[in-house]
Order: C-alpha cells, then structure tokens, then sequence
C-alpha cells in the first residue's frame, strides 16, 4: 500500500515540478518553517499520503490534527519543517492533496451527520474520477463512509443494463455461483418493488433500490424482513443532502450516494511561511 501511495504522490508532484523549479535556480536554500492553516470549517483527510510525500522529499511533518478529525477556521492543522526549497517545490501538491481528500471527507461528514440516529451505513460508489478511485475512497473513509466495490472485481452487481442481457436471472445467479470466488456477494439492482421482490428469491445476497421513493423502498424492507430477512437492502439514486434522511428511515441497511464524491466542493486551506 506503502509503495502505491508513493507512487500516486511522486507522480502528482511530477505533474506540477515538470524539469525543475525554477525558483531553485535562483537563490540557495535556507531552513524553512511553514504552517497549514484552515480558512474555513471542515474535516482533514490526506495524512496517509501527506505523510509518505514528507518522508520521500525530506521535509518533516507534525500535524496538529488526525484524518477524520474536524477542524474550524484558523486552526493551525499542520506546521513543516525543511529547506526552502523543498517546502516550495512541494506547497501546491502538498495543499492539492489536502485540499481534495479533505473537501471530500467534509462533504461526506455532512451526509452522515444527517443519518446519525440511524441503523445504516453511508456507502460510496464507482462514480469517482479516472485513476484517483483509491485515494477518493480513502477520502470518504476518512469521514466515516464505507467503501462500496473498489472495481467490477470486488463484488457482482447486477445492474440494469446486465439485467437486458440476461433471460433467466435464477439461472444466471446458479451459474454465477459455481464460476466466481466462493466469498464473492451477487447484488442485483431493482427500480421497482415488484421487481425487488423477484431479486430476492433469485438467490442474490443484496438488493439495490434504485432511484425508489421512501414509501417503495419502505415497501421492499417490509417484505424483506417478513420474507427474506438475510438479503441487505442498499438504496441508491438521487441519494442528495435534501433525501438521505427520508431514505434512511425506511430501514435499509445501506445508502450508496455518488454525490459524496463528486459533488464535494474544495474547501480553502493555505501554507503560510514562518
């Protein structure tokens, strides 16, 4: 996981670096201190990989606050220490990805702050952007979200558009077992009550309500729990800060929301020389 981090960092720095910086060329390096400062209320995320960023560049880190822990305006929420040139080199990649993690675990921190009271778990999705899956998860996980499939490889969801492929689901589902790991789960998405229901007696282990009001989905945990009280129910679709609590009352296990990702705005953090 180590190395991966690594490499993700390495690459982002790369990015921004390009032949050299040029500031470098100019003046010799002096010793150097440096704070990050929050410029508005959130939840930090991005020490797991700030953290090898330091180690690999030669600059020390000391945060003043965890991954998940929130912070308010001012707060100091991290203090470097190194060369001057280091520190610059690394200010806009260090503070990008501060600033994405972190945006997104402050958005996510919102949904469940909606859901508290209640008995299910805030899941993310695939909807995240190309190449930065791992670390975005890592965002929501942050905050308290549970990570969903990394990939079509973690689980097999039966989605719609596999559904018009298929002519016999109970068959598919037979066959799917004897082919896949044998702790593979087999969800299978459902837009309407009727056919959750089916979905549930196909031999799935999950089934999706998708894009499903409160009262439908309250309906499918109703016949669930008097009928197949071992299948986990997750709701998915329009899942916004305005819906997720009436969703969350019905029941359901789980609610998958793609907007904790892709729908979080970049919150302003700062590093300021001592």
């Amino acid at each position: 996981m180590k190395s991966m981090i690594k490499d993700f960092v390495q690459s982002v720095l790369a990015e921004d670096v390009g032949r050299g910086d040029l500031y470098a060329l100019v003046e010799p390096s002096i010793p150097a201190s440096a704070k990050i400062i929050a410029k508005m209320d959130g939840v930090l995320a991005g020490v797991l990989y700030l953290d090898v960023l330091a180690e690999a560049e030669g600059f020390e880190v000391a945060w003043e606050k965890c991954d998940g822990e929130s912070f308010v305006e001012g707060e100091v929420l991290a203090r470097l220490r190194g060369d001057s040139h280091t520190l610059l080199r690394n200010e806009r990649t260090f503070l990008n990805i501060l600033l994405h993690a972190s945006s997104i675990a402050t958005n996510t921190r919102k949904f469940l702050h909606l859901i508290e009271g209640y008995d299910v778990r805030l899941l993310d999705t695939r909807k995240t952007r190309p190449n930065l899956r791992v670390f975005e998860k890592y965002a929501t996980r942050c905050a308290g979200a549970v990570n969903h499939r990394m990939g079509l490889d973690d689980a097999l969801m039966i989605k719609d558009t596999h559904l018009k492929t298929i002519k016999d689901l109970k068959a598919y589902i037979q066959k799917a077992r004897r082919l896949i790991p044998f702790t593979t789960m087999i969800e299978v998405e459902a837009e309407t009550v009727e056919m959750a229901q089916y979905a549930m007696s196909t031999g799935c282990d999950i089934v999706m309500c998708d894009n499903m009001t409160p009262d439908q989905i309250a309906a499918v945990v109703r016949y669930r729990n008097e009928n197949y009280p071992h299948i986990l129910l997750e709701a998915s679709g329009n899942i916004t800060l305005e819906t997720i609590e009436s969703v969350a009352k019905t029941g359901v296990d789980a609610i998958s929301s793609g907007s904790i990702v892709h729908q979080a705005n970049w919150i302003d953090l700062s590093m300021k020389m001592d």
